[in-house]
């Protein structure tokens, strides 16, 4: 395999997909020299196959808000590879969705999900549209205007939708309403994330936050350290920022900061479980404004325009918000003021550049792909207990998911440590992943 070629191909089918062709470079550059060693994958053109979505949907979505007026926006279903269980990923409503992030994230979730140890493909979806400012019944009716569209693509054995970026339990409860009555069956396998009263896994909310703080303990742990008393700025405040803000204060860890679009609000004592609490309020808000918080709590708070949670000082960083969120400068301010650790929580959070500066100034750095899987790895059992018709208690999920994050940090050690010894967890994930998936494809044939 040249990855350079590979990616000249690439760059030449597919021109301005940006996202998608940085997340092609970097699991290609990661496996080349295992690839290489395996004969029989060049053979078949594993690669060649694997940078190619099996199937991509795309398709309008027409809809009318309060006022009456007609709107339109794009939907989209990337159905990225099938190799080893039924497409599997979320789907995001957010202004700045296009092909190009979404075949990023449908080619990231393939080997995220490998990495699970659940049988799951890689997939994912979403639109243009954006609920910031939109009202509850807006979102349902587009949520409903989407399944109409979407529905027939679906299905628990075939591709199984889950939340993302604007998309929590509220938006999956509209659309699987409108799923339901299409297809004339109560199948709450088709999607995950959903309501506890009708199929929703016990902890699936929190659970990508949850997962990303206890392969964090791993990694501390494999470094010599305790989280206990260190301190963390993270960004966001949806599902995902929640979840780890949740489980890092109850592991004795400090959040220290929060941040959104429109500023960073500092927490010097540490974030409370009033805050927490709050910040799933600032959610459903559709305000999207951390400001919201300082407002809540000014005496123990400190809101700054503008800025980001990585100003702040901090021993780590889990950026939790969107792709490339963290760049090379802000990475060189965190290293500046002392942080020793970034684990992405979200998916492709850090530019090459300032993974690149995390790994030249030796701060453990581990990728999205491996550190966030929990969330996916929940609607797995999720999905396992809608085909069985049961419910797991919290201690079962939790049990199963403390599992699944060991075994992915187990598999990153055994495929990123380098011959000094050090661990280079983005190798790691990226050759663990790619192995499973490979090796489903060759067995399968040409298909």
């Amino acid at each position: 395999m040249n990855v350079q070629n590979i990616m000249t191909n690439l760059e030449a089918k597919h021109p301005g997909e940006n996202e998608f062709l940085q997340a092609v470079r970097e699991v290609l550059e990661s496996i080349e020299e295992v690839y290489n060693q395996h004969p029989e994958f060049e053979k078949a053109k594993i690669v060649e196959r694997m940078v190619e979505p099996d199937r991509v949907f795309t398709f309008r979505v027409a809809w009318v808000d309060d006022n009456g007026d007609v709107q339109t926006n794009l939907g989209y279903r990337v159905q990225f590879n099938g190799a080893i269980g039924p497409y599997k990923g979320g789907l995001r409503f957010h202004k700045a969705v296009n092909l190009s992030m979404l075949k990023f994230l449908g080619f990231e979730q393939t080997f995220k999900n490998a990495l699970t140890t659940l049988p799951m493909g890689g997939g994912k979806g979403g639109s243009d549209f954006d609920p910031v400012g939109k009202s509850d019944a807006e979102i349902m009716r587009f949520c409903q205007a989407f399944m109409w569209e979407l529905w027939q693509n679906i299905g628990p054995d075939t591709d199984v939708p889950a939340g993302d970026v604007g998309v929590g339990g509220r938006e999956i409860g509209y659309m699987y309403g409108m799923y339901k009555k299409l297809a004339r069956e109560y199948n709450t396998g088709v999607l995950t994330g959903k309501g506890s009263t009708w199929g929703g896994s016990i902890l699936r909310p929190e659970a990508t936050g949850f997962g990303a703080l206890y392969f964090t303990e791993h990694l501390l742990h494999k470094a010599g350290k305790d989280i206990k008393g260190l301190t963390i700025a993270l960004s966001g405040f949806g599902n995902v920022a929640w979840g780890a803000a949740t489980k890092a204060t109850e592991l004795g860890a400090k959040v220290v900061a929060i941040s959104g679009p429109d500023g960073v609000c500092e927490i010097p004592g540490g974030i409370t479980k009033e805050m927490i609490d709050y910040m799933l309020e600032m959610r459903a808000s559709n305000r999207n404004k951390v400001e919201d918080m300082a407002t809540k709590f000014p005496a123990a708070t400190k809101f700054t325009a503008g800025k980001k949670a990585w100003s702040v000082k901090c021993d780590i960083a889990l950026p939790c918000a969107f792709q490339n969120e963290l760049n090379e400068a802000d990475a060189k301010e965190l290293i500046a003021n002392g942080t020793w650790c970034c684990c992405e929580v979200s998916n492709m959070g850090c530019t090459p550049e300032a993974i690149h500066a995390f790994q030249t100034n030796g701060i453990l750095f581990a990728p999205g792909k491996a550190v966030n899987a929990g969330g996916v790895a929940t609607s797995g059992l999720e999905m396992t207990q809608n085909a069985a018709h049961i419910s797991w208690s919290a201690k079962e999920v939790d049990d199963k998911l403390h599992f699944i994050m060991e075994s992915i940090h187990e598999a990153c050690v055994k495929y990123g440590t380098q011959p000094d010894g050090k661990i280079d967890y983005v190798k790691g994930a990226n050759i663990a992943g790619f192995m499973k998936v490979a090796q489903a494809m060759l067995e399968q044939g040409v298909c």
